[in-house]
């Protein structure tokens, strides 16, 4: 009865906090419009939703969130010395492909849009097969190397988390 009322829970959880943040304030009628808005949607949608991901590890998530950040916060450091210190001439941008060990789409789009956030990379591309990813990066002399690293900083635990 309750997977029918809430096909999709971390959604509702989800639109039901953003509400809240829109209105900016927390009030009674606030809540129940937010839950009514946050049942109502993932019931209209739930026909558009195959399936649910599959995530075996959900307490990594949170390991993962602050792995992100971190790099975040390191990223926007190097892109600024990038930015601030070096010529044009100097940088080093590259094309590097990505062969993916991930097969879920909701690992995917993950792994894309954390190297995307990441300032100095952006997902550029997805094979037609699903099987390799197409970055730019800002600066690197070491192209496979970064590879390397994001195959291991993140796909390995987004890995962990859904498959």
């Amino acid at each position: 009865m309750l997977a029918r009322l809430l096909p999709h829970p971390i959604l509702t959880v989800t639109l039901v906090l953003v509400w809240l943040m829109l209105l900016n304030s927390l009030s009674l009628g606030g809540l129940l419009l937010g839950l009514i808005i946050g049942i109502t949607v993932p019931l209209t949608t739930a026909a558009f939703w195959p399936g649910r991901p599959r995530i075996r590890h959900p307490l990594k998530i949170t390991a993962y969130v602050f792995l992100v950040l971190w790099d975040i916060f390191v990223a926007n450091l190097q892109v600024a010395y990038i930015v601030v210190f070096k010529s044009n001439k100097q940088m080093r941008s590259h094309f590097i492909t990505i062969p993916l060990e991930i097969y879920s789409p909701e690992a995917i789009t993950a792994l894309a849009g954390t190297i995307t956030m990441t300032p100095g990379t952006v997902s550029a591309d997805l094979s037609a097969d699903g099987r390799s990813l197409l970055v730019h990066c800002l600066d690197t002399d070491d192209p496979q190397g970064q590879v390397v690293d994001i195959k291991a900083r993140y796909e390995a635990r987004l890995k962990e988390i859904f498959e």
